[in-house]
């Protein structure tokens, strides 16, 4: 047998015995089980299931109806020279801005299957679309875990600066190799870089791409919102069960006290970083799910500094816990994108989001750094906020329009610059 069949055969065995071992703590802790099990499916129904679902449904909908290559086609003077993706990731990147993760990666690997990007500009596009919404950041996190919403501004523009900087940072992913992937992409044909075709009207041509990405799909109003609900509830209830399991995993962890270690390196990384060492808690938890670490990060000791306690979470919101990580895989389980790349960029993200957050805590919060809680609240404490539906999808809808609208003037602005210069 080859060093890689006996390493496949360890492998699958340790799986099994990891599996073997978690049944037995969960008979051994039925009730935190329990708990833990309740939690993350309140986690799922009160916030993620209102701010994914109709915007997984609404993006399969705009897709079949080709707007998506309606706004390829406008988006592409700024999506490819800066991030080296089509125009429709502009699309990806204001959907996930909307609705948070794992929606870039699920509308990623609908891009691939309609052939509109290659493996290469499908991994790009994953790494900087992955994201968490503004409700969570200013509801759950600012209000919820630290009771001040004054410190959104500055996880908000922290977070999504970071994604913008991871975005530049990978279009060098894959250099060189876009050339040996051929593809349909209708953006390509219908925005080539031929002058004679850069003084026709682009909105005359992004037209031209939408009529055309319809009729090649031909389905019915009917069946398209069949298959878009249907498709959504598969990837939501994967989303769900992965987030029950996940915290089960971490309540059976902390049960049993096996991150004690795990704790007491962090501890010791961030001593040498000269960062307070009680923040482990925060990094620990957040590396396995987001809301866990987000929690422990604003129920950090009174005396650490709100400044310090900011980076933390934004860190863990950065980085997005395994239970994300195991959603991103899910999905590309099914196309040829590689994991890899996804996990560079996000150490990426978790290390520049803190930075930025340090770096604009003087600008936009002045000196303000009062405790982000009081001393007798309890560190432990449920999942505290839990924002209406309506609020959830309205704000989706406005951060949508925004982003969208935002990328288009810049994307315009691209064109009146790129058109003198071809002219001159």
């Amino acid at each position: 047998m080859s060093a890689l069949g006996k390493l496949q055969k360890l492998t699958h065995v340790m799986f099994i015995l990891a599996l073997l071992v978690l049944c037995m703590l969960m008979i051994l802790f039925p009730a935190e089980t329990w708990q833990a099990g309740v939690r993350g499916l309140a986690i799922w129904w009160d916030v993620l299931f209102p701010s994914l679902f109709p915007f997984l449904v609404l993006s399969e909908l705009l897709i079949g109806f080709g707007i998506v290559h309606f706004l390829g086609t406008l988006l592409n003077p700024l999506m490819r020279p800066l991030f080296r993706v089509p125009g429709s990731g502009g699309f990806v990147f204001a959907v996930s801005c909307a609705s948070g993760y794992p929606t870039g990666a699920k509308l990623t690997a609908q891009l691939w299957e309609q052939k509109l990007v290659t493996r290469e500009e499908g991994e790009r596009l994953v790494a900087f679309t992955t994201s968490s919404d503004p409700i969570f950041m200013i509801g759950a996190v600012s209000v919820g875990f630290f009771h001040n919403v004054a410190i959104a501004p500055v996880l908000v523009a922290s977070h999504y600066a970071a994604a913008f900087i991871v975005g530049l940072l990978m279009r060098f992913h894959g250099r060189g190799t876009d050339h040996s992937n051929k593809h349909s992409n209708s953006e390509s044909t219908v925005y080539p870089s031929h002058p004679n075709h850069i003084r026709k009207n682009k909105l005359k041509l992004a037209i031209e791409a939408m009529h055309q990405a319809r009729m090649a799909d031909g389905r019915a109003f009917g069946e398209l919102l069949r298959q878009a609900i249907a498709s959504s509830l598969r990837l939501i209830i994967i989303v769900g069960g992965l987030v029950v399991f996940f915290s089960v995993i971490m309540e059976l962890l902390v049960q049993t006290g096996w991150l004690g270690a795990l704790y007491q390196w962090t501890e010791l990384g961030l001593v040498h970083a000269g960062l307070p060492p009680s923040l482990s808690q925060s990094l620990v938890g957040g590396l396995f799910e987001v809301t866990l670490g987000a929690k422990e990060a604003g129920a950090a000791g009174a005396s650490i500094p709100l400044m310090y306690k900011a980076s933390a979470a934004a860190f863990v919101l950065s980085w997005g816990g395994l239970s994300v990580h195991a959603q991103i895989m899910s999905i590309l389980s099914n196309t040829p994108m590689r994991y890899g790349p996804f996990l560079l960029a996000r150490v990426i993200h978790a290390l520049i989001a803190p930075m930025l957050v340090l770096l604009l805590w003087v600008p936009i919060m002045g000196t303000m750094d009062s405790p982000a809680f009081a001393s007798n609240i309890p560190n432990f404490n449920p999942f505290i906020y839990t924002p209406h539906w309506g609020t959830i999808v309205v704000t989706g809808l406005v951060t949508l329009g925004i982003v969208v609208f935002l990328l288009l003037i810049c994307s315009f602005i691209i064109s009146l610059f790129s058109n003198r210069h071809v002219k001159r």
